[in-house]
């Protein structure tokens, strides 16, 4: 059983995103994995502790900062990193698709997961798009996975707590929106052993696509009003917010 668990890093949302042109100033952020892909990685792990099967984890390096997301992903249980040296920060979801199916279509995959989205860009297109070049069936939004034979039995989540229970037969691409169990904690001493000894391959990218849409313009939210802090004692506070109200004709 083959396990493919494709990633991505995004800039951390921690902390105020700067703008450079029409993009995010990457050399200003810090990057993580996508959480979603977070979720990913454990129910890839839970299966492999089920059935024994061997995760590997893939992602486009867009701007040389994907290695410590793959070791995370060796420090919670893939067996496997591989890392598409892209250089190209501006490739959308259908570019980073085809590169991902082009390297993944050598590995025989039984089983493909992604985050069902990631927080950067909430785009939601790399499943569906890798289930499109790979000729796979895709289902999105799951919340738990298990393998029976060569048929999986998922749990997908609706809105309004609606879930339903599908049963697809394999190979499948999977959008994971949550594991079946948290994901698991890797220690940071753990990661760090992983970063000394782990071995990532590199893979070129390979074919060309494009949505045929352009980023013009990225920029921070526009600053409509300010707040006013009001100061002085209770009585005086009170007085002054009455007073306020009034000159708005709202008291």
């Amino acid at each position: 059983m083959n396990i493919v668990v494709a990633v991505k890093h995004i800039p951390s949302i921690a902390d105020d995103l700067p703008v450079k042109g029409a993009n995010v100033d990457f050399d200003s952020v810090d990057f993580v994995l996508n959480w979603f892909d977070v979720q990913s990685i454990e129910q890839a792990a839970l299966i492999k502790e089920a059935t024994g099967a061997t995760v590997t984890v893939i992602g486009v390096d867009l701007i040389g900062e994907l290695d410590g997301s793959l070791h995370l992903a060796l420090a919670m249980g893939a067996d496997k990193a591989i890392k598409i040296t892209a250089d190209d920060p501006a490739a959308d979801s259908h570019q980073q698709a085809k590169w991902l199916s082009e390297a993944i279509k050598g590995l025989a995959p039984d089983l493909i997961f992604a985050g069902v989205q990631a927080a950067n860009d909430i785009d939601g297109q790399i499943g569906p798009i890798l289930a499109a070049y790979l000729d796979m069936p895709y289902i999105g939004g799951v919340s738990a996975v298990d393998l029976n034979g060569e048929t999986a039995a998922i749990s997908k989540e609706f809105a309004g707590g609606v879930g339903a229970k599908y049963e697809a037969a394999l190979p499948l691409v999977v959008g994971v929106q949550a594991s079946s169990k948290p994901p698991r904690y890797a220690p940071v001493s753990k990661v760090r052993q992983v970063a000394q000894t782990a071995v990532i391959e590199q893979v070129a990218p390979t074919g060309e696509a494009s949505a045929g849409i352009v980023m013009k313009k990225m920029s921070p939210p526009a600053m409509t009003g300010h707040a006013e802090m009001i100061e002085g004692s209770s009585k005086e506070v009170a007085a002054k917010i009455v007073e306020l109200l009034k000159s708005k004709g709202l008291a």
